[in-house]
């Protein structure tokens, strides 16, 4: 496990570097719907909930998120809060390790990872905020931008939708990489590739990802005919479960292909034995999953003590910061879906220029700011 090294003698006052009791935590749930139908290569959805959580400590109030289930919420006011409150919000990782301790019993992955995944996004926004400086420089910035490849494509697009939605990365937005899910309709799959690389043109990278549809054998037929497309990326080709699968795939696929997978990693032990096992070229974390801001920078350690790069998945706006503070890093997955919901309701949620995203130095914390407002008619009850 690695620590982040905080500052020894930061510039601000001494109230805001004195302990700050954790007087109040939050946590609500809004599911929004898609804006058109979607699917990848194991799974269908038409709405996506999104988990809010606050954390308040000496009149200053941080924010987290994560995308999940709405028994999330409850999770987060049955059984984490009590293990916050009255604690010290600048003991960061203290607080992280009380949370995990907590869900000791009910198993540290899944429900109880993206729980506190968003509690710890919350707290190191909270600490930032308190210090008055954005994350980025309390986490020690590594670069200025955070390069990010559009990410898409699903498999209930038509041609048309596909192709407008990637030509618009590429073409109006400068992304170098685009993504597409394949998988759920296999035979439709050489033709959908060659439809993306006509959109993007001859000179963007090409992504794939199935979601673990394949088996070994299959993957492998694909890779051979997805190269022939120039596809660079071949994300799940089989279930992140089989490793020795992956490493077999990753083995004998062509060389200008990558293999990648880790978006269900939940914990830094599900990382090292990934990498362990040499089942990929690129390690993929969530910090909406793999314990925050926290476990994001330690699965960031460990790539980089493996020298395997580290791909961010899904939630650009969550993850900015700490994509442009950790070592070894490539790209951030800039999914449609999260997209869109963080730019519709998160003040200061970054926007893509030249293919990159960066932190707006100017504002504290990661900051975002919630429209409660505009979420309202998105809440979900939760008891």
């Amino acid at each position: 496990m690695h620590d982040v090294a905080l500052p020894t003698a930061p510039p601000f006052a001494t109230d805001r570097s004195a302990a700050a009791p954790i007087t109040r935590v939050m946590a609500h749930a809004y599911t929004i719907p898609t804006d058109a139908p979607e699917a990848d290569g194991t799974f269908e959805w038409h709405s996506t909930t999104l988990i809010v959580t606050e954390v308040e400590a000496a009149g200053v109030t941080g924010l987290g998120y994560t995308y999940s289930d709405a028994c999330v919420a409850s999770l987060i006011r049955h059984s984490l809060t009590d293990t916050l409150l009255g604690e010290d919000a600048s003991q960061v990782q203290r607080l992280w390790q009380r949370m995990q301790r907590r869900v000791r019993n009910l198993g540290r992955e899944g429900i109880a990872g993206t729980a506190i995944s968003a509690l710890d996004c919350a707290l190191w926004d909270l600490h930032a905020k308190r210090l008055d400086v954005p994350l980025v420089a309390l986490l020690g910035q590594a670069r200025e931008r955070v390069p990010v490849y559009g990410s898409g494509g699903f498999t209930t697009y038509t041609d048309t939708q596909m192709r407008e939605q990637l030509g618009r990365w590429v073409h109006d937005d400068g992304c170098r990489w685009v993504k597409i899910k394949v998988g759920s309709e296999p035979e439709r799959d050489p033709a959908r590739v060659q439809c993306a690389r006509d959109a993007i043109g001859a000179a963007s990278g090409l992504f794939v990802d199935a979601n673990g549809a394949f088996d070994r054998k299959t993957a492998l037929r694909f890779a051979e005919t997805f190269a022939e497309h120039d596809v660079q990326w071949f994300e799940e080709p089989v279930t992140s479960d089989d490793l020795a699968g992956l490493c077999a795939i990753r083995s004998a696929a062509p060389a200008q292909m990558n293999i990648a997978a880790g978006e269900y990693g939940y914990t830094l032990d599900y990382f090292r034995r990934m990498l362990e096992a040499s089942a990929v070229d690129v390690l993929q974390a969530d910090a909406s999953r793999c314990g925050g801001i926290t476990g994001f920078i330690q699965a960031a350690h460990l790539a980089a003590a493996c020298h395997v790069p580290l791909s961010a998945h899904c939630a650009p706006a969550l993850h900015l910061h700490a994509a442009a503070a950790v070592p070894g890093f490539c790209h951030q997955e800039w999914f449609h879906d999260h997209a869109r919901i963080e730019a519709m309701l998160f003040d200061g949620a970054p926007r893509v220029d030249h293919g990159s995203i960066a932190p707006d130095l100017s504002r504290a914390g990661c900051g975002l700011e919630f429209k409660r407002d505009d979420a309202r008619r998105f809440a979900v009850s939760v008891p």
